[in-house]
This record gives structure tokens, sequence and C-alpha cells, in this order.
């Protein structure tokens, strides 16, 4: 019989199961709810239940470099204890190489059905926060890295290179690997100063010209003030204006456009992601 998709959203939402688990238990009890949810229960599929709900404020983040795409995974779970569990670290890299050959930018229902599943075993609330995912091409470098032990930063970083060749270049590998340390450290908002939105241009201006003006500047020294003052705050939150993590006398543009001539080629960073465990997000 046909399978409401309001009754599996239903039984999903009171046993905590995965919602293709959900789906077959309905369909084997012809629709009967009461007899689906035994059937999870029986299976021990619907152990989650009573932990679905609990703060879930530690984990991990994981991230996946695959031939065509990259991705990274924050995967959450209650206690810092359960964190450094094994088959916890096991699931979360499995998630994010699933997320890369998939290209998910979003948990799907296969992905949240085997954390239910896992759930039953390990016995602590978990979930995928978020999952995103790069796509990259003949001339991307792509170099992930997570910060400690702990795992709970977590850094994918794209570097174009051309040509692609010089991709195998020792020193185009360890200015990436850099870039990678480099917005570890840094947590940069923007990718460069041409990626941030007008809208936040603007309400930082306005900021910038209220300030401008509580010194008591002329009118016509405020528009110098304020430019400079967004000059400066560019650069400490776009990543190709910050200082670079090995040499703050140059900016990280300026260092990949120096190696790229030392290199004979192009090198210039396209992409990166930041995650940290618990992160606000918008």
């Amino acid at each position: 019989m046909a399978v409401r998709a309001e009754d599996v959203k239903k039984l999903r939402e009171k046993t905590g199961a995965g919602m293709m688990d959900c789906k077959k238990a309905l369909t084997q009890a012809d629709g009967d709810f009461s007899g689906a949810e035994k059937i999870l229960k029986e299976l021990g599929l619907a152990a989650a239940a009573k932990r679905v709900g609990r703060a879930t404020n530690e984990g991990r983040v994981f991230t996946h470099v695959g031939t065509g795409r990259a991705s990274i995974v924050e995967l959450s779970c209650e206690t810092d204890f359960v964190a450094r569990n094994e088959n916890f670290v096991k699931l979360g890299n499995e998630l994010a190489a699933d997320a890369a050959e998939r290209g998910l930018n979003a948990p799907d229902e296969s992905m949240e059905s085997r954390v239910q599943e896992a759930i039953s075993t390990i016995k602590e609330n978990m979930a995928v926060r978020r999952v995103e995912s790069i796509a990259l091409d003949d001339s991307s470098l792509a170099v992930d890295y997570i910060h400690g032990d702990g795992g709970t930063i977590g850094v994918v970083v794209v570097v174009k290179i051309d040509p692609s060749d010089l991709k195998q270049n020792g020193d185009v590998k360890q200015f990436a690997f850099d870039c990678a340390l480099h917005v570890a450290a840094f947590n940069p908002s923007f990718l460069s100063k041409d990626t941030v939105p007008k809208e936040y241009l603007e309400e930082q201006e306005a900021v910038f010209r209220v300030q401008a003006e509580n010194m008591g500047k002329p009118e016509k020294v405020l528009q110098g003030i304020i430019q400079g003052k967004m000059k400066k705050h560019l650069g400490e939150i776009c990543l190709l204006e910050q200082p670079f993590v090995k040499d703050d006398k140059r900016s990280v543009e300026k260092v990949a456009a120096e190696l790229g001539k030392e290199v004979g080629g192009k090198i210039e960073i396209s992409d990166y992601r930041y995650f940290r465990v618990g992160q606000e997000t918008d």
C-alpha cells in the first residue's frame, strides 16, 4: 500500500528513526502506525527516540578531498567523550567522503538515517549540523586541515593553478597547506573585498561615518577617514587581504602572486571553507 509522507514524518518525530526506516516499517505494517513503531523498536531503530532533543554542543569537524569535490562536515554530539569515540570518528569520516562523492550541501535522508543508526549503538544524541561541498576541476589543488586532536576546527582551501602540472610543485603544495593553516588561525569572513556583500559594505561605512563625525573632523576630511577605516577593516576580514600567516609583511594575495612568478605560472586562492564546532551560522 502507499505510505503517506506525513505518516513517515510523524513516525520519525516520535521514534527518532531515519526517514527510510520509518517508510519501510510503515510499508511492512500496512500503514498501521502502532505496528510500524513496534517494528522499529524490535529492530532497535527507535532506541534513539528518547535521546532526540538533547543538546548536542560537542562534536568534531571532518573533511575529505576527492577527485571531483572536497567536503566538510560538522557532526555534533552531547559530550566530548563521544567526540573522541572511534565509531563516532569513523562515522564522521565516512559522511565526509559520502558528501564529497555526492556533492551534498545539506544532510539528506540517507545521511540522517546513518546517524540515527549510530545513535542506537553509541547511545548518545548526534546530528549532522551542516555539510558543504566544493566542486574541483583539473586546475584545482584542494587541501584540507583539521586543527588539534579534538578536531573542533576544520578547513578546506582550494587553490587554482595554471598550468595545472604545477600542482605537483613542492612550493605550491606547501603554500596551499600554509593557506589552510592561515584560515584555521584567522577565520576570514570573506574570500576577498570583491566578494563582500554590498549591504555589508554600506552598513559598515555608515558605522565608520558616525565614528568619524564623533571625532569632530571637518566634512572635507571625513570621507578620507572612512575610506581608511574601510581599507583596514577589509584587510582584517578578507582572506586575500589579510597578512599571510608566515609573513605578516605581505598579504595572502601578494604571496600567491609572487609564488606564481617564481614557479612560472599563476597561483590564486579561489575558495575556502572554515567550520568550528558550535559556530553560529547565518
